[in-house]
């Protein structure tokens, strides 16, 4: 059977920062914020990290906005679609992992129509085997059942082994291994004390492709 391999989507196989930067922009020129803005803003996506209703509210505050955080969120999310790309020389490195006998898929947690909006807008959906959307499937990772559906939709399944790429130790890392999956974590250049919860880290989703292609070609192999 063909080795699997699986990619989360934001901030792996898309470039959520440049997106958000380019938000804010946005978002600043519209509302005459001034030219310090835009930084102010991603200064603040970045402090607050995962915790986009404290980003939201953030924003709203330091800007003093009169729309509710929630329905800066809402106009963020449908935004973000048209935004977001991928990391130069992903599409090239999915492509050559299928040429090379890889089952590619996405496992993604999210908003179902959102995230699929952004695999078809980048072209990724026809780089890939098949993908699992968490608000889609009713089950978010890091359960290991959303895993299980991305694998089947790539036609294998979870008992072959194999492996899971992605930038979040909590949802990424721990559902590999609930999933019976090794693991490639992307930490962005910044590693936590609790680097090595992980098979792999590196800082790059690039650098994770070549040591899943590595371990295929024999230093390793897929999980099992």
């Amino acid at each position: 059977m063909s080795p699997l391999v699986l990619f989360d989507l934001d901030r792996t196989l898309l470039d959520l920062d440049t997106a958000v930067a380019g938000w804010a922009a946005e978002l600043a020129e519209e509302r005459k914020l001034g030219p310090e803005a835009a930084g102010l803003i991603t200064a603040l996506d970045a402090e607050a990290g995962a915790d986009r209703a404290r980003f939201f509210a953030g924003v709203r505050r330091r800007f003093g906005l009169a729309e509710p955080a929630d329905e800066l969120w809402e106009a963020f999310r449908r935004r973000l679609p048209s935004l977001v790309d991928c990391y130069p020389g992903v599409r090239e490195a999915l492509a050559e992992l299928r040429a090379g006998g890889w089952r590619v898929g996405i496992a993604t947690n999210g908003s179902g129509e959102r995230q699929l909006a952004k695999i078809r807008r980048t072209g990724l959906d026809a780089l890939i085997d098949g993908y699992a959307i968490s608000g889609a499937e009713g089950v978010h990772k890091p359960a290991a059942e959303l895993f299980a559906i991305a694998a089947r939709r790539c036609g294998t399944d979870l008992a072959a082994g194999g492996w899971m790429v992605g930038d979040d130790p909590a949802t990424d890392v721990a559902g590999a291994r609930a999933a019976g999956l090794r693991s490639v974590w992307i930490d962005h250049g910044v590693r936590p004390v609790d680097a090595n919860v992980a098979d792999h880290v590196v800082g790059h989703v690039l650098a994770g492709v070549s040591v899943v292609r590595e371990a295929g070609s024999g230093a390793g192999g897929p999980a099992t």
